[in-house]
């Protein structure tokens, strides 16, 4: 098990999505080389969200492969049912979406039982006072910058509000994740405002040199750290 990244630091986490599943194995080694520490495992279900993506068996087929620290975000409805496949799968870490749980609390204990740390998603809209009730249990709060399961997007500003809001109740320990419409232009908007976490999808997979792109993304949001709220 990989341990959680909670020491202080900007970290990019490149999103399986967006790689060339005909070639996985190279394309998880490609970011690793590259120097991430995170991947980014964005699992959708065709309820919670439109579109269906992949399973508890290709992440666990790239597992032995890899050191990265495997961040699972689990963008379906019954998380409950569905956690210990993907910690038996290899996943380091599981964020569940908060609109879809009625017992936030009991979500967390038992992904936390299952041996690996646990995270809360909040939709564009979502607010923070939904997660009330967890707030200081969670190892990571993930805000989505766009809607989850729809390609092609644009990040969503509006939502830095509530980055800045969160960062100011999260305490040093917790990390701080943006998803969606993270690149070049956007990624100091969101280092500034309080994320430390940033998935990167097409900005670093769908780039010809990836290593360029990840470092690329690396300094943007590095550069931001006098600027930060909160510092």
């Amino acid at each position: 098990m990989t341990n959680f990244p909670k020491e202080p630091g900007m970290r990019i986490a490149p999103s399986l999505l967006a790689a060339d599943f005909s070639c996985l194995e190279q394309e998880v080694a490609q970011v690793e080389s590259a120097g991430a520490e995170v991947l980014h495992l964005d699992v959708m279900d065709g309820h919670f969200v439109p579109n269906i993506s992949y399973g508890a068996p290709v992440i666990a087929s790239l597992r032995p492969n890899t050191e990265m620290f495997f961040d699972a975000h689990l963008m379906i409805e019954e998380p409950k049912r569905y956690a210990e496949s993907f910690v038996k799968a290899g996943c380091d870490h599981i964020t569940f979406h908060i609109e879809v749980v009625k017992d936030p609390v009991a979500i967390v204990q038992h992904i936390r039982a299952l041996g690996v740390t646990v995270g809360v998603c909040l939709n564009p809209t979502t607010p923070i006072d939904s997660i009330e009730s967890i707030l200081d249990q969670v190892d990571m709060v993930l805000v989505m910058s766009v809607w989850p399961g729809f390609g092609g997007q644009s990040f969503i500003a509006d939502v830095l509000d509530k980055v800045r809001g969160l960062r100011s109740r999260l305490q040093p320990h917790q990390r701080l994740e943006i998803d969606g419409g993270v690149d070049a232009s956007t990624i100091e908007a969101a280092a500034t405002a309080g994320a430390d976490t940033f998935v990167a999808g097409t900005a670093v997979f769908g780039q010809a040199d990836r290593k360029a792109a990840y470092t690329r993304l690396l300094e943007l949001a590095r550069s931001t750290t006098d600027q930060r709220v909160g510092g």
